[in-house]
């Protein structure tokens, strides 16, 4: 079974959608390295049930009425790396974890650099919270949609511990638009 997709919009840029079958397998920033996430051939999807489910879900999330999401996911990685995304989705709403936090979680506390690099490579941001996954110093770090995307999706949850004006004024101006 091929991928589908569809792009939209959103405060952090547009995003691609990527679904297969009746599950999300995807979502990918507009700037993304074209090898972050493997998948197979893709064909344009203008009508999706699970597309127009995470587009709604995304549109309600960006503006401030949804704190989780109920979408059927379907992780493409190792073992490992889909150990680590699972690790993601437990992270409750407006709170981070450090890299090192979800190492010990997932029973392997030495792997803080394979648990970052997992995290880096996870395929559905934003519904698999690994914008919620910082520095042990409580920095914000790597991000596949820019350090400037992460702090925006942090500060929509409130677990941006000092928001900047820039964003706070982004995430304003984007959930007005939403309406």
């Amino acid at each position: 079974m091929n991928f589908t997709y569809r792009f939209i919009e959103s405060p952090v840029g547009q995003l691609k959608l990527v679904a297969k079958g009746a599950a999300l397998a995807a979502i990918l920033w507009e700037n993304d390295r074209p090898n972050r996430v493997l998948l197979g051939p893709m064909t344009e999807a203008p009508h999706s049930e699970i597309l127009d489910q995470a587009e709604q879900q995304l549109a309600e999330y960006f503006a401030g009425t949804r704190n989780r999401f109920d979408l059927p996911l379907d992780f493409h990685g190792t073992d490992f790396q889909k150990k680590v995304w699972h690790a993601l989705l437990a992270i409750p709403f407006g709170e981070t974890r450090s890299y090192l936090q979800i190492a010990i979680e997932i029973g392997n506390p030495a792997a803080v650099r394979a648990v970052g690099a997992a995290n880096g490579k996870n395929p559905i941001s934003i519904v698999a919270p690994c914008h919620r996954v910082i520095g042990s110093s409580g920095a914000l770090t790597g991000f596949a949609g820019g350090l400037a995307a992460k702090e925006l999706l942090l500060t929509l949850e409130g677990g941006m511990p000092k928001p900047s004006k820039k964003n706070l004024d982004a995430l304003a101006s984007a959930q007005a638009s939403l309406f």
